[in-house]
């Protein structure tokens, strides 16, 4: 499975194998040490993955119920009439496709991807970057792509990539995606990670986005308190981060737009146009053994301790 996609998630395996994800975890361990693939948070990738990039007919397999998650949470975050610039990736492509309801909205983007999905959608105007097209990911890069998002300000950007860590943030395997991907968050008042678990903890060659220029992480539901995944989000939420995490099995169908969903006082978003934050400081961790830290917000669903 690995070779064939490039990376795959435990619960996957576990899945396909009906069997546990400790058992997989631990099977997972044995082939590393026979130098068959590379552990990641949640998962295993191909051997080399600081610069190795599944392409787009993989990446389409990966993870899919939790990028379907991820996208039916993120576009509560966009309002009537909003513009928002979209980045590259698959899970922004789920995401395109549930923004094709959304009346009045501007979408800027330099995914053919993004645009595809948005192109029927008759009440909202989709504005595409120049450049050069990368055909992996069919993704718009190099210079023109950069010049063109000059001087554009809209109130959010939605950005993919290969791996996120607190310490170095998002960051991906391709130079000239990454330069795209820095010009896009600079003309976003707000930084949203659309992230799921595998890659959480990865760390790719390029940073796209440092951590203390995140706003927000939208992930999915993964394990317990313990796993490595689980701390990586406790790191970066300590980092100022605000995490919202995608509840699984709602279903693959985009939702109807219902607009922003407020979800609780720490992790509420600066108003559309206000600069980005600075540095923020560390805060406690809250949150009881097994569950998502109180600081983890469901949209539409925050969890509340008893």
């Amino acid at each position: 499975m690995v070779r064939a996609n490039g990376a795959v998630s435990l619960r996957e395996l576990a899945r396909v194998v009906q069997t546990s994800e400790v058992t997989v975890r631990r099977d997972v361990r044995a082939l590393e040490a026979e130098g068959l693939l590379d552990r990641r948070h949640g998962g295993a990738v191909l051997p080399g993955g600081f610069s190795r990039e599944p392409g787009y007919p993989q990446k389409t397999h990966l993870a899919a119920a939790e990028k379907s998650a991820i996208a039916d949470l993120a576009a509560g975050l966009v309002e009537e009439g909003d513009a928002v610039v979209v980045g590259a990736g698959t899970t922004t492509q789920e995401l395109a496709r549930r923004l094709a309801r959304v009346p009045g909205l501007t979408v800027v983007t330099n995914s053919l991807l993004v645009a595809q999905a948005l192109a029927h959608a008759n009440r909202v105007e989709v504005v595409m970057t120049g450049g050069t097209l990368r055909g992996s990911n069919y993704a718009l890069v190099g210079s023109g792509a950069e010049q063109s998002l000059h001087g554009l300000r809209v109130s959010k950007a939605f950005i993919s990539g290969s791996g996120l860590t607190a310490e170095r943030g998002l960051s991906t395997t391709n130079m000239l995606s990454a330069s795209v991907d820095r010009a896009l968050v600079q003309a976003a008042a707000e930084v949203i990670v659309l992230a799921d678990h595998t890659k959480l903890g990865s760390d790719t060659m390029f940073q796209t986005v440092p951590t203390d220029a995140i706003t927000r992480l939208v992930t999915d539901e993964h394990t317990a308190a313990e796993d490595p995944t689980a701390r990586e989000l406790d790191a970066l939420a300590d980092c100022g981060v605000q995490i919202s995490v995608a509840p699984l099995g709602s279903g693959s169908e985009p939702a109807p737009h219902q607009g922003p969903v407020p979800v609780g006082p720490r992790r509420i978003a600066p108003p559309p146009g206000a600069p980005l934050p600075g540095p923020r400081r560390p805060g406690p961790h809250a949150g009881p053994p097994g569950q998502p830290p109180a600081r983890y917000a469901e949209l539409g669903a925050p969890r509340v301790r008893p």
